[in-house]
Parts: structure tokens; C-alpha cells; sequence
């Protein structure tokens, strides 16, 4: 087949769709990659051919403070957030769109796969369904879909229990509602409206879930909250395997050797403007645990701009090769990205997270749903909070065990098989013809 594999110019974004990649390659498949020119070098190191966003879609978002410096100042809230999406998704949709039908007109596709946030693909998909490709979404971040507990899809509400919580949900979703889902649905609607789209039949976020022909989400059952409206489109398919080799493996590697506990800090790719933040609270609140080694990656950005001393029981990379290291970890401190999270689950890692932007609080309200971690709910943990937190889950089984529940899970689901066949059946010949006949 022919497919295309298109993605936002972030790390966690980009990432599950380079494991696909891999996967389509190994099988056979002509593949075209389109991303931000920052990432061409990712693709091509898979052997994917590439095509950057036009002008007006290809940001360089390694460094997000340097291109927006209010992201950066803004606490986190309703006001970020709809800053975030207005930003890096919905400015560049119609970009986007413009740069997938013109690699279309070279490269008549069977299928496209883009990650859940890339909204360039919402005009194919409200279009007639014989003019475009097959398309499957990946869920990247957690499951985007509407909360039938009424609280709103983000803002790290765990499922509701008592009426006080009801009460609760319900005002937060009208507040979200109106800061947040109503002005981005006008702002999607705008855009489609410029190029003669019909605007949205529902929310943004359960229209990127329920169009696609499939939406994968990348963890298993267990790691999502409970609900009975799911659409038909939807698999979970559990994490994809880690891309290998794309950090070199550290100076200080065989200090890994078991003698002591490996705690694993990060703050992603994304929300890493300010390592003070996470990542210096937790060096000073294990800086005198003579059994831990902390292992520490900046996500990309140099570790030299964390501040203060650094422990003698810390050591530092900017970037880490999580293929070889999640395996000796015993512990991950995290500000809650979706894809390191669940590749920490998937060796039976349990977590500590810290973390309010983006879908970091979610995320969290998910690890201690699931018991396999704590979630500290803050941006800014104190040292003590997070001490008191990291000795919890290295001394309490019950965090690694339910941990190690989740991993089984995840084993148990055949990943590459179960992507494969779905593939499949979304890109059938027939459709293909349909398409074909509509160019």
C-alpha cells in the first residue's frame, strides 16, 4: 500500500507515528512522511521518504518559550490551554491540509495516518468520503472523548464517586465549556469555512475521534477511565514498541548495575521550558538517598540549564534511549506525558507525576486511578512532597504491583498484528478504487 504518515511537530506527538512507521516499512509498504522540517532526519532514519509542511504549518516547536514566550509566563489553566490548542493546532490546520493535497497529487495514497491532534486532516474527513484516502487517527495523548460523568475531557477530574463530585464536574465543564470548547469549535468552524467545509456536527475532539475509518489508542483498557458510549472505530492496541537508537546510550551506563534503585526524572519535550519545575525539586528530595541513582533526561533540552548544584548521585543526558533504559528502572518521576508514561507501564514501572499543562493532568488522574502511581497534583512539587512520594512507590509493592497488572495487559495484546489488520481493513480495495475514480 501506499500511506502517509503525518504528524504536529512534537516529540510525543511524532514518535508513535515513527513505530508505525517502522512497522509499514518491514511489511512492504511505500511510505511518505509529513512533519515540520526540524523532523526530517526522524523519518528518515526509519527509511520513510519526506515532505515538510508548507509555510504556515512548519513550526520549529523544540523550543516553545523562545516561539511563544507567553506559554512559557502563563500559569496553567483554562487560559493555557486554550492558548495551546489555538496555537500549535488550530493556526496551522488549514496549512496542514494544504500540504497533505499536495503530496496527494504525487502520491495517491491507500491510506493516511496521522496522530489525534493533527487537525489538517479534519477537512478530508468532513469531506465526501470517495474523495480521500482511508484515515487512521492514533490517540497519542489519552482518550480525547466526552466524559459521560459530565466532567470536562481535560482538567484531571478522576471519575466521579459522590454527588459533591457531580456538582463539581458540572461546574468545571461549564466553565470549560465556555472557556475553552466553544471558543475552539468557532475558531475549527472559521477555518473550515474559509476553504467551503461544513463546520463540525459535535466537539472538536469527538469529531477527530469518530470520523476516522479507525482510532487507535495506543494502551490498553485498563489505563482509561470506564465508559459504555465508545464509537465502533475505536481499538486499543496498547503502546507501540520504543523506535530504538535514537540517543546514544551514556558514558555512565554501567552504573545501572542493580546495586541501587534507578528513579527515572523527565519533564518531557514539551512543558521542559523551566526545570525547576520537576526536575531540581527532585534531585534535592533524593540527594541524600544512598540507595537511588537518579537518571535524568532534559527531553531534548540540554540538562545544563537545570539550576542549581547538582547531587552526586544524579546522572544527566539530554536525551536517553528508553529502549535500553525503562528496563532497569524502578521508578519514573514525570510530569505526566502520555507516551513515557505508558511505555513505563508497559515494563511494570510505577510513577510519580507532577504535572497541570497540556494533557499532563489527566494523564496523572489516570496513573492513580489505576494504582499505579501518585499523582501530586501540582505543577511545582516541594522536595518534601516529592521524597515522601518517590520512597511510597519504590517501598510499597502495591504501586509496582498493579504496575506489573498493567504491563500483562499490555504483553498481552499483540500490538504489531492487531495495527496491521486494522490497517487493512480501513485501506479495502474498494475504497481504494472509490478514491481512485473521485481524483
Amino acid at each position: 500500500m501506499k500511506i502517509i504518515l503525518v504528524a504536529n511537530q512534537l516529540m510525543g506527538h511524532l514518535n508513535p507515528l515513527l513505530a508505525i512507521g517502522r512497522i509499514l516499512i518491514d511489511e512492504g509498504h511505500d511510505v511518505v512522511g509529513i512533519c515540520g522540517s526540524t523532523m526530517r532526519t526522524k523519518f528518515e532514519k526509519i527509511g520513510v521518504d519526506f515532505q515538510s509542511f508548507p509555510e504556515g504549518a512548519d513550526q520549529d516547536l523544540s523550543d516553545l518559550a523562545a516561539i511563544y514566550p507567553e506559554f512559557a509566563l502563563m500559569p496553567p489553566g483554562l487560559e493555557k490551554l486554550r492558548f495551546t490548542v489555538q496555537r500549535f493546532f488550530i493556526d496551522t490546520m488549514l496549512a496542514q491540509h494544504d500540504g497533505l493535497k499536495q503530496v496527494l497529487k504525487w502520491f495517491p495514497a491507500d491510506l493516511i495516518i496521522g496522530e489525534n491532534m493533527l487537525m489538517g486532516l479534519l477537512p478530508m474527513l468532513l469531506g465526501p468520503r470517495a474523495a480521500r484516502p482511508a484515515v487512521v487517527m492514533c490517540g497519542t495523548t489519552y482518550l480525547l472523548w466526552h466524559r459521560q460523568d459530565g466532567a470536562p475531557v481535560l482538567g484531571g477530574f478522576a471519575p466521579v464517586e459522590t454527588e459533591a463530585d457531580r456538582i463539581q464536574h458540572d461546574t468545571a465543564s461549564e466553565a470549560f465549556y465556555r472557556a475553552v470548547t466553544a471558543p475552539m469549535r468557532r475558531a475549527v468552524d472559521a477555518r473550515l469555512a474559509e476553504i467551503g467545509v461544513r463546520p463540525l456536527s459535535r466537539g472538536v475532539f469527538d469529531s477527530l475521534t469518530a470520523l476516522p475509518d479507525a482510532y487507535l489508542q495506543l494502551t490498553a483498557p485498563s489505563f482509561e477511565f470506564t465508559r459504555d458510549d465508545l464509537p465502533e472505530n475505536l481499538h486499543f492496541i496498547g503502546p507501540l514498541p520504543i523506535v530504538p537508537e535514537q540517543a546514544p546510550i551514556p558514558s555512565w551506563a554501567d552504573e545501572l548495575d542493580g546495586s541501587r534503585k534507578v528513579v527515572l526524572v523527565t519533564q518531557g519535550s514539551v512543558a521542559n521550558y523551566d526545570f525547576g519545575h520537576l526536575i531540581a525539586p527532585t534531585l534535592a528530595a533524593l540527594a541524600r538517598e544512598d540507595d537511588v541513582l537518579v537518571v535524568v533526561t532534559g527531553g531534548g533540552r540540554s540538562t545544563s540549564a537545570i539550576p542549581g548544584a547538582i547531587p552526586d548521585n544524579v546522572r544527566l543526558a539530554d536525551y536517553l534511549p528508553f529502549e535500553w533504559l525503562l528496563p532497569k528502572v524502578d521508578a519514573f518521576v514525570t510530569n505526566g506525558g502520555y507516551g513515557s508514561v505508558n511505555q513505563a507501564l508497559s515494563h511494570g514501572i510505577p510513577l510519580v507525576t507532577a504535572g497541570l499543562t497540556e494533557d499532563k493532568a489527566d494523564v496523572s488522574a489516570r496513573v492513580s486511578w489505576s494504582g499505579v502511581g501518585i499523582d501530586l497534583q501540582t505543577q511545582e512539587p516541594t522536595p518534601v512532597a516529592l521524597r515522601q512520594a518517590v520512597r511510597q512507590v519504590l517501598d510499597n509493592p502495591s504501586y509496582r504491583n498493579c504496575a506489573a497488572a498493567l504491563a500483562r495487559e499490555m504483553k498481552a495484546i499483540d500490538t504489531r498484528e492487531t495495527l496491521l489488520k486494522i490497517l487493512s481493513a480501513a485501506a479495502r480495495p474498494e475504497q481504494a478504487k472509490e478514491y481512485e475514480r473521485a481524483a
